[in-house]
C-alpha cells in the first residue's frame, strides 16, 4: 500500500461489527492508543441510547431517549457537551501522546460539535495513524473526509467482518513499524 495512506475508516450498516473489529485490533496491538469508542446502551433488545467511552476509561451518555436537547438524531437527544468535554480532549491527548488515534465514530451525533469536527481534521492531518469508523451519510464534512487522499474507506459486511480484525492488525503493525523506523531515521539524522 502507498505510504501516504495513514487513516483507515470502517463503514457499513449499523450493528455489523465495526466497533468490535477495532476493539479486537487494539487488543492485539502493543501500542499507545488514544481516543474513544461510541457504544450502544441497551435494555434487553431495546436500544436506549449511546455512551461515549475514552480509551483511558472515562465515560458519559452521549445520547438517550430521555435527555433534553435541541440536537436530535432520530428518537435520540444528543448531549454535545459530551463531545466537547470528553471526546475532544481525548483526541487532543492522543495527538500528543499516542502511536494510534481511535475515533469511533464520525457520525451525525458526533458531528453536531464543531470542536469535534475540527479535532478530527487535525487528527487526520497529523503523522499519527487514525483507525476509526464513519457513518455513510452525505454532508459537506463527511464528504471532505471520504474524499481525502490519505483516507482508506473499508466497508464492513457479514462476508468480510470475521477476517477483518486480523487483516487490520497486520496492516496497522506494518504502518506503525514504518512510522517508528522513519522516526528513528529522523532522530539519527538530527544528530549529524
Amino acid at each position: 500500500m502507498n505510504g501516504r495512506y495513514t487513516n483507515f475508516l470502517l463503514t457499513g450498516e449499523s450493528g455489523v461489527g465495526k466497533t468490535t473489529i477495532i476493539m479486537e485490533v487494539l487488543g492485539e496491538l502493543n501500542v499507545r492508543a488514544g481516543g474513544f469508542f461510541t457504544q450502544e446502551i441497551k435494555s434487553g433488545k431495546t436500544q436506549k441510547g449511546f455512551q461515549l467511552v475514552t480509551l483511558d476509561g472515562q465515560q458519559a451518555v452521549l445520547a438517550s431517549l430521555t435527555k433534553k436537547s435541541t440536537y436530535k438524531v432520530g428518537k435520540f437527544a444528543v448531549d454535545i457537551d459530551v463531545m466537547t468535554q470528553l471526546a475532544v480532549p481525548a483526541l487532543v491527548q492522543a495527538l500528543g501522546a499516542s502511536d494510534l488515534i481511535v475515533i469511533d465514530e464520525i457520525g451525525k451525533m458526533e458531528c453536531f460539535s464543531k470542536e469535534f469536527r475540527d479535532i478530527v481534521t487535525r487528527c487526520l492531518d497529523s503523522d499519527t495513524p487514525v483507525l476509526g469508523t464513519i457513518q455513510n451519510f452525505a454532508s459537506p464534512f463527511i464528504n471532505t473526509i471520504t474524499n481525502r487522499p490519505d483516507v482508506v474507506m473499508i466497508t464492513i459486511d457479514t462476508a468480510n467482518r470475521d477476517d477483518m480484525p486480523v487483516n487490520l492488525q497486520v496492516l496497522m503493525e506494518e504502518i506503525l513499524k514504518g512510522k517508528k523506523a522513519a522516526g528513528g531515521r529522523k532522530s539519527r539524522d538530527k544528530r549529524r
